[in-house]
């Protein structure tokens, strides 16, 4: 995958970042070659390689899967301005 000239300027667009054309032509060849990195990333053979989530081997820390409510709705609510049974009162607004 390559990209040009014109997604530079859409994705910059999309993102409202604003981009002088020297810098969409620099960016060009930036993204060319992230892109050809990746690309090369794709081609190692990672059969038999675990999936990792830090550099060292570690325990992950895991809590027991429980549904409760809180029980905080007072707490939550209470610096509130108004509030009805536990809930959030604002004004209408109609425009």
């Amino acid at each position: 995958m390559s990209v040009d000239l014109a997604t530079v300027k859409r994705v910059a667009k999309l993102a409202r970042i604003a981009v002088s054309e020297d810098e969409a032509n620099r960016m060009v060849g930036e993204l060319n070659g992230i892109l050809g990195f990746v690309e090369q990333l794709s081609e190692v053979n990672v059969d038999g390689v675990e999936a990792m989530t830090s550099v060292t081997p570690m325990a992950m820390k895991k809590r027991a899967d429980e549904v409760t409510d809180g029980n905080k709705a007072a707490d939550i609510v209470a610096n509130a301005p108004v509030t009805d049974h536990n809930f959030f009162l604002v004004p209408k607004v109609v425009e």
